[in-house]
């Protein structure tokens, strides 16, 4: 048994980053199945039997971020009690930086619309599922508030990855925070 969930562990893997290199290389949209089993050097009935298709290769890799941020998340909401709606965002901003490849090929302009629905979705329920009941009294629902923060997390990510991770993700939160605390005063 342990062979063959090691055997399991390492085709996973050999997909996993064959398909990482391709989108970098040439997106999500125009990677194929048969680019990955190229890429890997391995049989189509290989890949059927470990994945259905291109999206749950995507939703695993989606999958695996959101174990590490929950257990981030777990261990921030212990500590931080109650949640302050921001702190997710510094959250990922440490986890995009430690983990860029992965986040480059995911969340940059090579992931394309539907992995950036996908991180959205994450960071929505990550975040939902964390907030205590009626954060802001009358105010808006948990879910609005969660849809909101997800948004501008996924914004400021994307913009943060193709700026190929310049800024400080220290400073990337700090600004976030006070932009979500205390937004942008008058415009005018």
């Amino acid at each position: 048994m342990g062979d063959q969930d090691r055997r399991v562990r390492r085709t996973r893997r050999t997909l996993h980053e064959a398909f990482l290199s391709l989108v970098l290389e040439q997106g999500y949209e125009q990677t194929t199945v048969q680019d990955i089993l190229d890429r890997a050097d391995i049989g189509r009935s290989t890949f059927y039997a470990h994945y259905r298709d291109k999206e749950a290769l995507l939703t695993t890799t989606f999958d695996d971020m959101r174990a590490q941020l929950e257990t981030e998340f777990d261990r921030m909401s212990s500590a931080h009690r109650p949640i302050e709606v921001d702190r997710p965002a510094a959250l990922i901003f440490e986890h995009a930086h430690r983990n860029q490849r992965v986040y480059r090929a995911m969340c940059g302009r090579p992931g394309g619309n539907l992995v950036h629905r996908h991180l959205h979705q994450v960071i929505v329920e990550l975040l939902r599922d964390r907030l205590p009941p009626n954060v802001f009294g009358d105010g808006p629902s948990n879910e609005v508030i969660a849809q909101f923060y997800a948004a501008a997390t996924v914004g400021v990510l994307a913009w943060w990855i193709d700026d190929d991770f310049r800024a400080d993700p220290a400073r990337l939160a700090a600004d976030f925070r006070q932009l979500a605390t205390r937004g942008t005063g008058a415009l005018t």
